[in-house]
């Protein structure tokens, strides 16, 4: 997971998930995320990067590996949020009309020669979500038997309460944790994007003084 800054104004997060476990899974995510960053610091079109990034991979492993990959920006000079997406797993949007999945079919990068990703472009809106994750996340609960029900859990996020979206982040990591018996069996990466007033982030943050640009990074060590 990355975020950058975007020219024009806004930002895009990257979410590279490759198959396979350890390092070099591991090795082969950063490779593929630091070409994506590379390209969206150049200022190309995120559905743009997507493609070369594909290819890049294609060409690089032979159609031998595989990786998700989500772009997601919000995109100030065009008034847009896009969710460029190369992920099998869909992605969620809560608004004040609803919640809304989306799920065409999208194809990995990295196995076939001609693969494109699937581009969904939304409005600016205050009190919008977009929720963006790793398959993994779905498959919590798998190995007992139980369904994380996605749709029906987000469903009782009520957009216009302006909760902020770490508070649903950590719900749902909390929901996948109970469904695996306390442990998570596989790694697990969610993103929550929210356009809020900032009205309702002042309140949820005493003291907060707006507009002051703020980023948090929250990272577990293991004893060595």
């Amino acid at each position: 997971m990355e975020i950058i800054e975007i020219p024009g104004g806004g930002f895009s997060f990257v979410l590279v998930s490759s198959e396979g476990s350890g390092r070099g899974a591991k090795t082969l995510s950063d490779l593929v995320a630091s070409r994506v960053l590379l390209l969206l610091k150049d200022g190309a079109r995120d559905s743009a990067v997507a493609q070369t990034v594909h290819d890049y991979l294609y060409t690089y492993r032979m159609g031998q590996v595989a990786a998700t990959l989500n772009i997601l920006s919000v995109d100030v000079s065009s008034g847009q949020i896009r969710m460029v997406r190369n992920n099998p797993a869909p992605f969620f949007v809560i608004d004040r009309s609803g919640t809304h999945m989306y799920q065409d079919e999208a194809q990995p990068i990295g196995l076939h020669a001609h693969t494109s990703p699937v581009v969904t472009s939304l409005p600016i809106a205050a009190y919008t979500y977009v929720v963006m994750f790793t398959a993994s996340l779905l498959q919590a609960g798998a190995h007992q038997g139980r369904d994380m029900e996605l749709p029906n859990y987000l469903a009782g996020w009520v957009a216009d309460d302006g909760r902020l979206p770490d508070e649903l982040t950590e719900l749902l990591l909390q929901r996948a944790m109970l469904l695996d018996g306390g442990e998570i069996q596989h790694d697990i990466s969610i993103a929550t994007l929210a356009i809020l007033p900032a009205a309702h982030r002042l309140e949820q943050h005493e003291g907060m003084a707006a507009p002051v640009r703020r980023f948090y990074l929250s990272v577990p060590f293991e004893h060595l």
